[in-house]
């Protein structure tokens, strides 16, 4: 990963490279970072989806498959979607697994009861898009759970936090995987829109009941929404072919 933060395509690469890269020890070095937080906040994403048993969930950006299975572990019927293919060649899961980009969803329209999306948002080259793709692949009143970092408000926590985010996980990360990979990771926060940025692109995406919601003092936060019923005039992107390890839900 380059030490400037790359966009658009030069992004993407460097993006699906880091992720190549560290798959074999990431799930570790997530449980060390975050004492194990992680898994708490998982857990409180799946739970907010509160979608009926074996309703289908993409779970975009899955990664090795924590999420998955913890959408399994309620009964949902998860589906995985990772543009890396060694994070899903390291995947624990039992979900169906799909090589993808979240901007080109290789599923049809209106397939999905809900989509989750795990620490990925800021990864992404673009968010409109993605917003409007969640849309395309959602049923009307589909539901979404997207996890990721955050500022704490506290002055005192955002320090440390600071502190904690900038040096000491660049440290654990450059110790135990790859070392570039993890200073990207404090400084991708820069990614990211403010707030309400972020809750206006997906109310414009046909969205609605968007709430955010920080956690562990604002370490993290959680992004649900509901698609709206009357989606007439949201802009949505086509669908396009992507690589498969496994079946698609049609």
């Amino acid at each position: 990963m380059p030490d400037s933060l790359p966009e658009g395509d030069e992004k993407a690469t460097a993006v699906r490279s880091m992720f190549d890269a560290i798959a074999p020890r990431y799930d570790m070095i997530n449980r060390i970072m975050t004492f194990r937080l992680d898994v708490r906040w998982r857990r409180l994403a799946v739970g907010s989806l509160a979608l009926r048993r074996d309703s289908v969930v993409l779970d975009l950006a899955s990664g090795t498959g924590d999420l998955c299975r913890e959408l399994e572990a309620v009964g949902l019927a998860a589906v995985g979607v990772d543009l890396s293919y060694g994070m899903l060649a390291a995947a624990r899961t039992e979900a169906p697994l799909l090589q993808g980009d979240a901007l080109r969803l290789p599923v049809r329209d209106g397939v999905a009861d809900g989509v989750t999306c795990g620490f990925a948002l800021r990864n992404l080259v673009e968010l409109a898009p993605f917003f409007a793709e969640l849309a395309r692949v959602l049923r009307p009143g589909g539901r979404i759970a997207l996890l990721e970092v955050a500022t704490p408000p506290n002055p005192l926590v955002r320090w440390g936090h600071g502190v904690y985010f900038g040096k000491v996980v660049p440290l654990i990360g450059g110790l135990i995987s790859d070392a570039s990979a993890y200073r990207y990771l404090p400084r991708s926060v820069a990614y990211l829109p403010d707030p309400e940025a972020m809750r206006a692109l997906m109310t414009e995406a046909g969205f609605t009941d968007v709430e955010r919601r920080l956690l562990s003092g604002g370490v993290a936060q959680l992004l649900t929404a509901s698609l709206a019923a009357d989606r007439s005039g949201t802009m949505l992107v086509a669908e396009s072919p992507a690589t498969s390890t496994g079946d698609a839900p049609s």
